[in-house]
């Protein structure tokens, strides 16, 4: 799942940078595939643990 949505961010980066050279700019395609980057890093981002993690822990005991 994890390759999935890197794969999923990787196209939308692709066609929002193919977006951006093009003569004719359409910004909802490019608003589009940035949210979809964002989303996706959102998602990826969630499954990674806080550094301070530890001190939170030992502050509440």
């Amino acid at each position: 799942m994890k390759t999935f949505k890197i794969l999923i961010m990787a196209a939308a980066i692709s066609v929002a940078l193919y977006e951006q050279v093009s003569e004719e700019k359409n910004i909802y395609i490019m608003v589009i595939a940035i949210a979809v980057f964002m989303y996706g890093m959102m998602q990826l981002s969630a499954k990674t643990p806080s550094k301070n993690q530890e001190k939170e822990e030992e502050d509440a005991e």
